[in-house]
């Protein structure tokens, strides 16, 4: 089993590069397959989801070349309208966007219901509700499917119970080839929504609203082939952005949006961080002990549920106490039992965290219980005095491109090991105590 060994006590100090958002990366390869034309896809991350969601576009007979790392040429005139069920899409909360894609374009879908992290229920009513709205018939079929089917889609007012930004994705898909005009109103307004509505426009949609609680779109008979280019990951550089911050860094974030960052900077700043931004990055730099804040998870604008555990770690070694209220979901405070054991002194009550920060941590073997999770223990792992190991890794490598490399170059000592043999070389290079 693959594991990260982790040598903490390095600031981490330099320059790194964003990929592509895998969040918005998964909801356009699989609009892509609307269109009966070849369509470029560049700028996508090299992590596991996105290998999952092509192969289940794959199977049903898409044509997906894949001429560089990050780029992806999809075609979807030869499509099999048949059901995309395999274990790798059963994996990932993703794949539930072909629902939409295929509902839109064939009128006309089955899909495994899907996978992803466990931090909560994450149910798909939403969906559900904004499919039968334009006309479907929803069910859940055999060996865990849900079905969807139309003899037409027709446009309609839509009104989400809740902000949800997957059912506004799956509901958008859908409806841009539906039938006359739909309105979703209390939309997610998050920046791969946005992503998803650009990238469908420039395919030929008609999508307008995308970024504030109410989408209007105007359905169009075919959608063409078209280039496009993802957004930088949000998540991503706030991971490192917060990783800078608990080791006394001094790092460059390059290829983002600022204005996508704004969440995260505000709680940086509060906490005595210096940030310095320009058009596309941001600097983090933290030279001493941060004070503590209170933080509440919220829809965008809000700060993001994906960033709560690497604020929480944060906030685990800074001054005073820090109240931390998870409005999103209800299973999202797993790791703190992990980082308990390195020495956090961490209280949860229900949805809230109250975390009485500590002056360090202290390295140990620890388990990642999900994707933002993972991350954000090994940002506590450089942050510990001594030796750590993170296992569970496969977590992690589901969102996050070149990780263990990417911290290297930053300074960090962290080897991604799967061997007894591997390990002891792993501890030679980076001179660890075996302990």
């Amino acid at each position: 089993m693959e594991h990260y060994v982790v040598k903490g006590g390095n600031p981490l100090s330099g320059e790194v590069e964003i990929a592509g958002a895998k969040n918005a990366a998964l909801a356009i390869l699989a609009a892509a397959v609307m269109a009966n034309e070849p369509v470029t896809i560049e700028n996508v991350p090299d992590v596991s989801d996105i290998r999952a969601i092509v192969g289940a576009v794959t199977e049903i007979g898409a044509i997906v070349d894949h001429p560089d790392r990050h780029t992806y040429v999809i075609n979807g005139a030869f499509i099999k309208n048949e059901p995309v069920d395999n274990a790798s899409v059963r994996k990932i909360r993703g794949s539930y966007y072909l629902i939409g894609a295929l509902l839109g374009k064939y009128k006309k879908a089955e899909v495994a219901l899907p996978g992803g992290c466990n931090i909560g229920l994450r149910p798909i009513d939403q969906h559900i509700k904004g499919f039968r709205a334009l006309g479907a018939e929803v069910q859940l079929a055999y060996h865990g499917r849900v079905s969807a089917e139309a003899e037409e889609l027709i446009g309609s007012h839509i009104y989400m119970d809740v902000v949800s930004v997957g059912a506004t994705i799956n509901i958008i898909m859908a409806a841009c080839m539906a039938k006359g005009n739909t309105i979703i109103e209390n939309a997610a307004k998050e920046p791969h929504v946005v992503d998803l509505a650009n990238f469908l426009n420039s395919m030929g949609a008609r999508i307008r609203g995308a970024g504030t609680d109410v989408i209007r779109i105007k359905g169009v008979d075919r959608l063409h082939g078209t280039e496009y280019s993802i957004i930088p990951d949000q998540i991503e550089a706030g991971t490192y952005m917060y990783a800078a911050a608990a080791t006394k860094g001094d790092v460059t974030i390059t290829n983002v949006i600022p204005k996508h960052l704004e969440c995260l900077t505000a709680k940086l700043i509060e906490m005595g961080c210096e940030v310095i931004e320009s058009d596309d990055s941001v600097r983090i730099v933290a030279t001493r002990r941060l004070e503590h804040t209170n933080v509440k998870t919220l829809p965008y604008p809000g700060f993001p549920t994906d960033m709560q555990p690497q604020i929480s770690v944060l906030l685990g070694l800074s001054k005073g106490t820090s109240i931390v209220t998870e409005s999103i979901f209800e299973n999202r405070f797993k790791y703190t039992d992990e980082l308990a054991k390195m020495g956090a002194n961490v209280r949860v009550e229900g949805n809230t965290a109250i975390i009485d920060g500590v002056e360090q941590y202290t390295g140990a073997a620890i388990n990642a219980p999900d994707l933002r999770a993972g991350a954000a223990l090994v940002t506590a792992a450089l942050a510990a005095r001594g030796y750590s190991e993170i296992y569970d890794v496969h977590y992690i490598e589901r969102g996050y491109e070149d990780f263990p490399e990417k911290l290297r170059s930053l300074g960090a000592c962290i080897a991604k090991v799967d061997s007894d043999d591997e390990e002891r070389r792993a501890i030679n290079r980076f001179n660890f105590r075996v302990v």
